[in-house]
């Protein structure tokens, strides 16, 4: 399956579906996950924590993307309640399956801030 269509598939699991578990399809077993606020180092882990807790009110629209043989990038504008903000989102595929997933965003955003009231 060429990368882009894994992101794509990812991405529509993710935020229409919203059933984690079929991750598992997509993903490699030792799928890496890294982002500003959270890393995993296999699929079952990174599903478990979808899982706990999940993307509830998330969204996003697609601005851009961009394949290559074994890597594709999604670039696009995120939105839950009360944040809007870009991010992108860096696929890397073997065998048919993502194998590392690298997202990039501004965490401030999503950090609660300290009031010293």
């Amino acid at each position: 399956m060429k990368p882009l269509i894994l992101a794509l598939r990812y991405m529509d699991i993710l935020y229409n579906k919203k059933e984690p578990h079929l991750l598992m399809e997509i993903l490699d077993e030792r799928c890496a996950f890294s982002g500003p606020l959270y890393h995993f180092h296999s699929a079952a882990d990174y599903i478990d924590s979808l899982k706990k807790n999940p993307p509830d009110g998330f969204g996003f629209d697609l601005i851009r993307s961009y394949e290559d043989e074994n890597t594709a990038c999604l670039v696009y504008q995120f939105h839950k309640p009360g944040i809007r903000t870009p991010m992108a989102q860096f696929f890397e595929v073997r065998n048919d399956k993502i194998l590392k997933i690298l997202l990039i965003f501004d965490s401030a955003l999503f950090r609660p801030f300290n009031n010293p009231d």
